[in-house]
């Protein structure tokens, strides 16, 4: 390609480039003024909202409303110069400052318009604002009449509806007939001031009327509903209630029951005084509280019953601790008075120390000072000092302390009783030791053994020695009974010991008697079983039968497998 080639792909390549970049702003700069002109047209259009046709209209209705009432006629000058405002200086103002919008905007001075569209915005809001606000006061006034009439159309169907309920059950309110009638005139002086203030077109007064009367319905409805239940709980069952606890309090007291803890008659006195205030309030038809207050009367003097009931039984429960709680502790003063007699003696006989028999002594202060505080409860009863229920707690106090006495006796009376019965128990062990021993000695005898082993003597003098002991320490004087049951268990055991060591040597030297003889059938024939039986002999007159029956039958199990079971089984 020649070189005017390049240099024409190149003008054209720049040329191409310039009118992108053209079209590219063109486009940019045609986005953003549609972006502009949008703002712009709304603000125009919520500036042209501002003022409307409403306002007028209303401002009309409220002058063909108005005849000679000054402070409506004051009101209505005053919403004029607001709108005038609102239409005259506002608007325009806003209108100024749209202008200079559209000014900067054909300029293309983007950068000023952004910082003015802004504060425009803020100010069409903030005139916006009066103008419904303005709009919303007028319409109270406009729209008046008919809202207060649908209330007072829903006002005297719910008064028609009190008026029916309470002359269709006039009893039920005779106490507070008067007040319920005076309110009723009143009533029907509002509505009839309502229709008055209706026709001279006082709205403002209107308004008043109307709450004033929804507000003494109101009242009207909860003395309706609430009234013949305070009448009935007030004239009636609270004061029957009251009869009937006092009656039987007066019977209880009479009968002996301490009840100046409940304050009875302090309690009636303010419970009457309380009825009185919540009637002086029903009859200025205020009824605050007063139907809670009455329940929770009730369910005091309803509690009362719990409380005469919770005296009889505690009665019951005194009266029963008190026959049963004085027998018990005689009974156990008696058995430990009569330990306490012999404690010097029971010290003696059986090596005791002061320690030992303390106990003693602790369940005789403790039996003292139960008694003592039975005294005083029954002095407090005679006085009538206190009510059945508390007296009736301290008698199950004592009796529990009572109890933890008699189990402390009963523990004395096991351990220190349970000493003479463990030395009559080893004097009778004594018997059974003394003939076990007689058996084991006849038993080594009764086998004509050639020789008795060392081991027999040994453990025979053992238990000798320690059947000697135990008879030394049943013989002394005081006898230690802990020492007694030391010595008995190693007389018995040692006693034990001998009698089965006899009996096992007897058993196997009977055994290898047996076995010899039994080899002897294969003397004879077999020489090895010869020799066997020989040293088995030879054994067996030494002393040493288990070697001597050991060694007879390992020769006959080499002749005659399994005989040694055989043999064992047959002597069983």
């Amino acid at each position: 390609m020649s070189q005017t080639a390049y240099i024409l792909a190149g003008v054209t390549f720049y040329i191409v480039s310039i009118i992108i970049l053209v079209i590219v702003l063109n486009t940019i700069n045609n986005n953003e003024k549609k972006r502009y002109r949008k703002e712009i047209n709304s603000l125009e259009r919520e500036k042209n909202l501002i003022i409307s046709s409403a306002i007028l209209s209303e401002i009309h209705k409220v002058e063909a409303l108005i005849s000679s009432n000054d402070k409506m006629q004051e009101r209505l000058e005053d919403w004029k110069e607001r709108f005038k405002e609102i239409k005259d200086v506002d608007v325009p103002k806003i209108t100024d400052e749209l202008i200079e919008i559209e000014d900067l905007f054909n300029d293309k001075d983007y950068s000023s318009l952004d910082e003015k569209i802004a504060p425009v915005e803020l100010e069409i809001f903030y005139v916006k604002t009066k103008t419904n606000f303005l709009l919303d006061e007028i319409k109270d006034i406009t729209l008046s009449e008919e809202k207060n009439r649908d209330s007072i159309i829903k006002l005297k169907a719910e008064y028609r509806e009190i008026v029916s309920k309470y002359n269709n059950n006039r009893s039920d309110y005779k106490d507070v007939s008067d007040s319920l009638e005076l309110q009723f005139e009143n009533v029907d002086k509002l509505f009839a001031a309502f229709e008055v203030a209706m026709e001279n077109n006082s709205y403002e007064e209107v308004g008043k009327i109307v709450k004033g009367i929804s507000d003494i319905i109101g009242n009207l409805k909860i003395i309706i509903e609430e009234a013949p239940t305070i009448i009935l709980m007030g004239k009636n069952l609270i004061p029957n209630k009251i009869e009937d606890v006092h009656n039987q309090y007066k019977k209880m007291k009479s009968e002996g029951y301490n009840l100046d803890y409940l304050n009875l008659e302090y309690n009636i006195d303010e419970t009457n005084k309380k009825i009185s205030d919540i009637f002086a309030k029903l009859k200025v038809l205020n009824v605050e509280d007063s139907t809670q207050d009455l329940k929770t009367i009730l369910e005091y003097f309803d509690g009362l019953y719990i409380n005469f009931d919770e005296e009889r039984n505690a009665k019951k429960i005194f009266e029963e601790y008190t026959r049963k709680i004085i027998v018990r502790a005689n009974k156990i003063e008696k058995i430990n008075n009569g330990l306490y007699r012999k404690i010097d003696v029971i010290k003696y006989s059986y090596d005791l120390t002061d320690d030992d028999v303390k106990v003693i002594e602790v369940i005789k202060q403790e039996i003292a000072a139960i008694k003592k505080d039975y005294d005083e409860i029954i002095n407090a009863h005679r006085t009538r000092s206190f009510a059945y229920t508390r007296l009736g707690i301290e008698m199950e106090n004592l009796s529990a302390r009572l109890a933890k006495t008699e189990e402390k006796l009963s523990t004395a009376l096991r351990n220190l009783g349970g000493l003479e019965e463990d030395e009559s128990r080893a004097r009778e062990q004594l018997i059974e030791i003394t003939d076990i021993m007689r058996k084991g000695k006849d038993k080594i005898y009764s086998y004509n053994l050639p020789v008795i082993p060392q081991t027999y003597y040994i453990q025979l003098s053992e238990a000798e020695a320690a059947l000697k002991e135990m008879i030394k320490e049943l013989n002394m004087q005081p006898i230690s009974i802990k020492t007694l049951n030391i010595r008995v268990d190693t007389a018995r055991d040692l006693v034990l010991k001998v009698y089965n060591t006899a009996s096992k040597i007897v058993q196997t030297a009977a055994m290898a008697e047996i076995s010899v003889v039994y080899g002897n059938r294969y003397r004879n024939v077999n020489k090895g079983m010869n020799e066997a039986l020989k040293k088995s002999e030879d054994l067996f007159y030494k002393g040493e039968y288990k070697k001597s029956l050991e060694n007879t039958m390992r020769a006959l199990n080499n002749i005659e497998p399994g005989v040694s079971e055989k043999l064992l089984n047959g002597l069983k």
